[in-house]
Parts: C-alpha cells; structure tokens; sequence
C-alpha cells in the first residue's frame, strides 16, 4: 500500500511538472526540493497505517456482529435465519484472517476451527441448540482476546 501511494504521489508530481512546462519552455513556478517527496510518502503511510487498523477494528465488530445476530436467531429457534447470519461470517473473517494469522497464530486457529463446527452443524436437519449457543460463546470469546492494533 504504501508503495502504490508513491507511485502516485509521484506520478501527480511528474504531471503536474508537465503541465507547468511550455514549449520546451522551463515553467516559471519553482521546483519542490527532494525532500517534500519523502515527507509526502511518510504521510501517506501513516495514514495508510491508521486505516488499516481502523478498517481492521471495524471488521473485528463486523465479526462480533454475525455472532450475535447468528445468536440471536438460535435462541429463538429460528435455524434457518441463524444460517444466513452465520453465512455472512466468513466474508467478515476474509477481511482479518490473514493479519490474525500473522499476530495470534492460536486465535486463528481457534475461530477457524470453531467456524467450520459452527457450519457443519447448522447444515444439519435438526441442529443443536445447545451446542450451537456453546460454540458461538466460544467464537465471540476468542474474538475479543484478539489483540486490535
């Protein structure tokens, strides 16, 4: 990400260069100096850094947010919608998955095992309510003992 952000700032330098020249004529407004190349790209790196880990804090509630709808309709008994909650889970967990891998080796292991037992056992004709309430209590800890940053 932050190698895609040089290349634009660089290139928006190299247009805006361009465009200031006339026929081969030098453009009349002064030339940045070097240095303001680096503290752009500096910028932009912080910045692309914090929204990371905004976006990712943001899917880490999108993650709890499937669980506690998947919850919600396992309690009332409504299976049928838990699926389709619980569906949307594996969208948010694309999102995360690859960074928890890298910081909490364990975690992922944890939610990606919880997940597919979650799935499989909502596939079932008549799952258990009981065991699904469990294993969704177990996904929703896991995923708040994640480190968010």
């Amino acid at each position: 990400m932050a190698r895609f952000n040089q290349i634009i700032v660089l290139s928006a330098i190299g247009l805006l260069t361009l465009a200031g020249c006339e026929s081969g004529k030098e453009a009349s407004t002064p030339q940045s100096s070097p240095s303001a190349v680096p503290a752009a790209t500096a910028v932009n790196a912080a910045t692309a850094d914090k929204t990371e880990k905004a976006a990712s804090q943001g899917n880490y509630a999108e993650l709890s947010r499937v669980v506690s709808n998947t919850k919600a309709a396992v309690e009332t008994g409504n299976f049928a919608k838990a699926k389709t909650e619980f569906s949307k889970f594996e969208d948010a967990w694309k999102k995360v998955e690859d960074g928890i891998k890298a910081k909490a080796p364990k975690s992922y292991d944890a939610v990606e095992e919880v997940a597919e037992k979650l799935t499989s056992e909502l596939k079932k004709s008549q799952p258990s309510k009981d065991k699904v309430l469990a294993e969704l209590q177990s996904l929703d800890k896991t995923i708040n003992s994640i480190p968010k940053s």
